[in-house]
C-alpha cells in the first residue's frame, strides 16, 4: 500500500521527502514562550525564516491547545488572533498556510482570510460543523487524536481508533482521501493508565504500526513535556536537541511530516534521518 496525499499543492507520503511544517504561535498562553510572536515585524520575520529554511507549510495557532494549561478564550478573539495573523503572513509568504483551530467558525474565517488547511486537535470531535468547514472550504485536513476518556491503556490501538472515526467524519461529507493527514497527538493523552510520557515514547517507537490507516502521519513532538521529563528540562527553550533525536527516530520509523518551532535544526535532522531509513531500506533488499 502506497500512502499519498496532496495537502493544498504539496504532495505528501511514501517516496516523497518529510515535509515541514512550521508551528508559528500568535498565543500568549503557549507552553513555549519563546515560540509567540507578540507583533507583525516579529511575525513576519519568522515568517520569513521559516520559508528559507525550507517549511513547506506554516500552521498558525491563536489558542494555545495544550491540555496540561488553562488556554481557552473566547472564539471571537481567536478570530481576531487568527485573521490577523494570516493577513501577516500571507503577504510575506506564498506557501500554504494551515489554520490550528477546533472551531468551525473560527477555522471557516481563517480559510476565508487565505488559510487553506484546517489543523483540528480534536479530530473532528470537538464541532460538528467542523467536518462540513472542511468538505466546503478547505483544501486539506491534519487530523489530530487525544484524550477521549481517562484510563487508556493501548496507544496505538486508541490512537488509531480516534484517528479513524475522524477520516469516517470526512468520509462522510464527501472530502477524498488524498486531502487528509493524520496526527498521533503526541503530549495530548494526560489520564491514561501509563504514565502520559511513557504513552508518547510508546507510540514513536511503533509509529509504522499506523500505516494501516492508510493516511500519511504527521508527529508534532517539538519541544514537548516528554521531552523535558526524560531530559530533565522543565524550560521548553531547553528541548531543541530531544526534540532534534525525537525528530530523527520518528522518521526512521516512517514519519511522512514534522511540525517543528525550529525549521533549519529539524530540516537537518529529518534529512539526515532520511538517509539512514533509505539505507536501511536498501540493505533489507
Amino acid at each position: 500500500m502506497t500512502i499519498y496525499a496532496d495537502l493544498a499543492g504539496i504532495k505528501v507520503g511514501d517516496g516523497l521527502p518529510v515535509r515541514l511544517v512550521g508551528a508559528i504561535n500568535i498565543s500568549p498562553e503557549s507552553f513555549y514562550q519563546g515560540s509567540v510572536s507578540k507583533d507583525e515585524d516579529s511575525l513576519r520575520q519568522k515568517t520569513e525564516q521559516m520559508a528559507a529554511e525550507g517549511a513547506d507549510v506554516l500552521d498558525i495557532g491563536a489558542m494555545s491547545t495544550a491540555p496540561y494549561l488553562k488556554t481557552e478564550i473566547s472564539e471571537d478573539e481567536e478570530i481576531q488572533r487568527l485573521v490577523w495573523a494570516i493577513g501577516v503572513v500571507r503577504k510575506s509568504v506564498a506557501i500554504p498556510i494551515s489554520a490550528d483551530t477546533k472551531r468551525s467558525r473560527v477555522a471557516r474565517a481563517a480559510l476565508e482570510a487565505g488559510a487553506e488547511i484546517v489543523n483540528d486537535v480534536s479530530g473532528l470531535r470537538h464541532d460538528p460543523k467542523m467536518a462540513e468547514i472542511v468538505a466546503r472550504h478547505a483544501k486539506g485536513a491534519i487530523l489530530m487524536a487525544s484524550e477521549a476518556g481517562p484510563g487508556a491503556l493501548d496507544p496505538i490501538g486508541t490512537v488509531a481508533a480516534l484517528l479513524e472515526e475522524g477520516l469516517h467524519r470526512l468520509r462522510g461529507m464527501g472530502v477524498p482521501e488524498d486531502r487528509a493527514i493524520v496526527d498521533p497527538g503526541i503530549g495530548f493523552f494526560r489520564q491514561a493508565a501509563i504514565p502520559w510520557h511513557a504513552w508518547d515514547c510508546e507510540v514513536l517507537r511503533r509509529l509504522g504500526e499506523l500505516r494501516t490507516i492508510g493516511r500519511p502521519i504527521l508527529v508534532g513532538l517539538s519541544r514537548k513535556s516528554f521531552i523535558g521529563h526524560i531530559l530533565g528540562h522543565k524550560d521548553p527553550s531547553e528541548r531543541l536537541v530531544g526534540s532534534l533525536a525525537a525528530t530523527a527516530i520518528a522518521v526512521v520509523n516512517g514519519v511522512h511530516l514534522i511540525r517543528t518551532h525550529d525549521i533549519g535544526p529539524t530540516r537537518e535532522a529529518v534529512r539526515m534521518a532520511e538517509a539512514l531509513r533509505s539505507a536501511t531500506g536498501q540493505l533489507g533488499n
